[in-house]
């Protein structure tokens, strides 16, 4: 049982390090963030890569959630789709806890 809380707690730290990333991309861009690694340089294209690989539960639950609302897309697209990004968010938050107790000096 513990050990179900605590991919629990791993997979919300996932999902809320995506949502902080995709918020302060919003923020800094003035628009939503998406998966688009168009960069026109080495550096913007990296860096593109690693903000959706960190922000990408956050930017599929959005999609998501505006295809069941806006295009009615069935309820079994949501399903599927908050799946996926409970998935990504568990190992995306694997290497946010990780780097958490490495900078606390746990590891």
């Amino acid at each position: 049982m513990l050990d179900l809380l605590i991919v629990g707690y791993i997979a919300c730290a996932g999902f809320v390090a995506a949502g902080f990333l995709g918020s302060l991309y919003q923020l800094v861009t003035s628009q939503p963030p998406k998966f688009n690694f168009a960069g026109e340089t080495v550096t913007g294209f990296v860096t593109g890569v690693l903000m959706c690989v960190f922000a990408g539960p956050f930017i599929i639950m959005r999609n998501a959630i505006r295809g069941r609302r806006i295009e009615n897309r069935p309820v079994g697209w949501l399903v599927a789709s908050s799946t996926i990004a409970g998935m990504w968010s568990m190992c995306s938050g694997l290497v946010v806890m990780n780097i958490a107790l490495i900078v606390a000096g746990y590891a």
